[in-house]
């Protein structure tokens, strides 16, 4: 899908609203710049995912994330904290490419069917349903490998290879059991769906009020290394208030790859640890992981975006 020229557009056209106009050319960049973002950092946060799944699955071993990495490299040496480094890397590279590119087309096409004015009075709506179109398909490419992932990383040492494709292995095996490949697309929906949402209204806003706010001239006028800081504090605050709201689902996933839940339902499972659990197991380690995250997602993201003369993300 290439746009039309702007001398031969006749109406607004949220297309040519960016430094670049966007066409095929832009989003397919657009979706290597995510795939690259996400998949890297949530590869190289491995340590700390691994302390936080098993926090959640078993919180009276594992009572922190310091001291959770410390067991598991006691028990199992340094490759005790990399489990499910490979689904993981793999599972969010193509979640990033559909999640970041996507959301850069849903986002242009719901504008433009809303048109100008209505852009302008709901933005907030059209990138809640912009991101949230994006991470309904992204989601799907991601189940089989975060499935993996999990079992994986809460699995009993010695019960469960940890091997990338000996893992896959024995998940196509267990598929009557684990209901793999996609058993876990409903909660992973239910978490990464309000994630997602909150992770970029949030980011978008955030950038908005920095450059309306604080930085007040046109945001083409200040520096790159500007540009992206606002990049990364809008990334981490967006971090913060997405890791509360998916908490909850983030542990019935890990709640459902343990061995012990094997065939009980999600409300089964909801009903015997308590939603209150299920929001706060876990939750500090998970606010400095994602804050983290995804600072440094948007940042790799607008990073690859300025690399290839495309712009950073949001403002005015």
């Amino acid at each position: 899908m290439s746009a039309p020229a702007p001398s031969e557009s006749r109406h607004w056209d949220a297309r040519f609203l960016g430094p670049v106009p966007h066409d095929t050319n832009y989003y397919s960049k657009a979706l290597v710049a995510g795939s690259l973002a996400c998949g890297i950092t949530h590869a190289g946060m491995t340590p700390v995912d691994v302390a936080k799944c098993n926090m959640q699955v078993d919180p009276v071993k594992y009572r922190g994330t310091l001291s959770g990495i410390r067991t598991l490299i006691a028990e199992e040496g340094s490759r005790g904290v990399l489990k499910g480094f490979g689904p993981t890397l793999v599972g969010y590279s193509l979640q990033g490419m559909f999640k970041y590119g996507l959301y850069e087309l849903f986002k242009d096409v719901y504008m433009n069917l809303a048109g100008e004015e209505l852009t302008n009075k709901y933005k907030l709506l059209i990138w809640a349903a912009g991101s949230a179109s994006a991470e309904v398909i992204a989601d799907v490419a991601l189940c089989p490998m975060e499935m993996t992932k999990v079992k994986i990383q809460t699995s009993p040492r010695g019960t469960f290879p940890t091997a990338f494709l000996p893992a896959l292995r024995q998940m196509s095996a267990m598929r009557a059991d684990t209901r793999y490949p996609f058993g876990s697309l409903v909660p992973l929906w239910s978490r990464q769906v309000p994630y997602t949402m909150a992770k970029f209204c949030i980011f978008e806003q955030t950038v908005q009020l920095f450059y309306t706010h604080l930085l007040t001239e046109p945001k083409d006028s200040y520096s790159l290394p500007t540009q992206l800081a606002v990049t990364f504090g809008s990334g981490y605050i967006a971090g913060i208030v997405s890791a509360i709201v998916s908490n909850p689902a983030d542990s019935l996933i890990s709640q459902l790859g343990k061995a012990e839940n094997k065939g009980k339902t999600a409300g089964k499972i909801i009903s015997e640890v308590g939603f209150a659990t299920l929001a706060t197991k876990g939750l500090g380690t998970r606010i400095f992981m994602l804050g983290t995250l995804t600072g440094f997602q948007w940042w790799i993201y607008d990073s690859c975006k300025t690399a290839m003369g495309m712009g950073t993300t949001g403002g005015k």
